[in-house]
């Protein structure tokens, strides 16, 4: 295979993030198929005509199922809100294309089912937009957990939070409906969960408490409308492996960005990490000498790969849009037959999905519950 043909299913933040990574992929690695820019979607012709334009596709449609059945598209991209990633990733499935869908991967734990299922009866290739496992960093801990550098793990603590909802009077927006989710959940939760699965293997049991910090927010009718969505999430959890955890999450944590905090616990030291400080990570040894045993920074270089695809330089750094290129290559590769692609496919993502109703319905019912 020489090329690929390539379909985009919505423009907007992580649209444009998936059409940057089709771009930049082979430019930063070199190898595997070009990717063609065949065909894109929007809600209006007009709209999918300027985007094509932008972001450079041969082609564009105000109907995605014009695009899924063009012969010329081989994968899709689904870059759409929630509630539409499963009918759209099933028909693409269902007409023989690979799917490169953003998380999360559905609204309803039947709908991610019937996802996983499509997937597996279709052979196609599937991958999820979980593409901070895809952080040099997170790669360099994992190989020093399976190296065994800080003993055996037997407490993690994630902490996920972000300031875009913590305004009491910003408007009522999609993200506060139920037909987007339960809210902090799996609008970003999933995202520490995706790491959690990458890290150790995933998650056992759970318990969990949610929160709704403001009732009501404006609308742009100069009304209000009720908040449907849970905006803070609190956690306590058992990994697959035995140890026990905590995650914390909350959209509406002023002064907080993109945080996602990682303290992982062993039986002979420390790994932390603050996806604020995205090119970084602390680890701390017992085996050192206790006149100098202390936290030391590992700033990320060309030694922790794929970095230097990127820069062949230490010290200057990566970015979001930086993994999404790594992700696109690592979905390329399994398309090509890679079995040791590092994705999260659907199969991995019914897994996350479970945890988060897990979740859900702990809280509902005030227990512990099994995954």
């Amino acid at each position: 295979m020489t090329s690929i043909g390539v379909g985009l299913i919505g423009t907007g933040y992580m649209g444009k993030a998936h059409a940057l990574a089709w771009n930049g992929v082979r430019p930063v690695f070199g190898d595997g198929p070009r990717p063609r820019l065949v065909h894109l979607a929007e809600v209006s012709a007009e709209l999918a005509a300027r985007r094509a334009d932008e972001f450079g596709f041969e082609r564009s449609t105000g109907d995605w199922r014009a695009l899924i059945a063009d012969p010329e598209v081989e994968v899709v991209s689904v870059t759409t809100p929630n509630a539409f990633h499963a009918e759209m990733a099933i028909a693409a499935l269902e007409a023989g294309k690979h799917v490169w869908c953003e998380k999360p991967m559905a609204v309803a734990l039947g709908d991610a089912e019937r996802m996983a299922a499509a997937a597996r009866a279709s052979g196609r290739v599937t991958a999820l937009g979980y593409n901070y496992i895809q952080n040099p960093v997170i790669r360099h801990i994992r190989t020093l957990l399976s190296e065994g550098t800080i003993g055996e793990v037997n407490h993690v603590r994630f902490e996920m939070d972000e300031d875009f909802m913590a305004d009491p009077e910003a408007l009522f927006y999609w993200k506060s409906e139920a037909s987007s989710g339960y809210g902090a959940l799996d609008d970003f939760g999933v995202h520490p969960l995706s790491l959690m699965q990458f890290l150790f293997g995933g998650v056992a049991r759970v318990m969990a408490q949610l929160s709704m910090p403001y009732a009501d927010r404006p609308d742009r009718a100069g009304g209000r409308r009720r908040v449907e969505t849970w905006d803070i999430a609190s956690v306590l959890l058992e990994l697959r492996g035995g140890a026990s955890g905590v995650m914390a999450l909350n959209r509406s944590a002023w002064g907080r960005k993109g945080r996602i905090a990682m303290q992982i616990f062993g039986s002979r030291g420390t790994i932390a990490y603050d996806q604020e400080r995205f090119n970084e990570f602390q680890l701390y040894t017992a085996s050192d000498r206790p006149t100098e045993q202390g936290f030391r920074t590992v700033l990320t270089a060309p030694v922790h790969e794929p970095y230097d695809r990127f820069i062949p330089a230490p010290g200057h750094g990566l970015g979001f849009n930086d993994l999404k290129i790594i992700e696109c290559h690592e979905l390329l590769r399994a398309i090509g037959g890679e079995r040791d692609a590092q994705i999260v496919d659907f199969d991995g993502g019914l897994d996350i999905e479970r945890a988060v109703h897990a979740m859900a319905q702990s809280h509902r019912e005030g227990r512990w519950v099994e995954i």
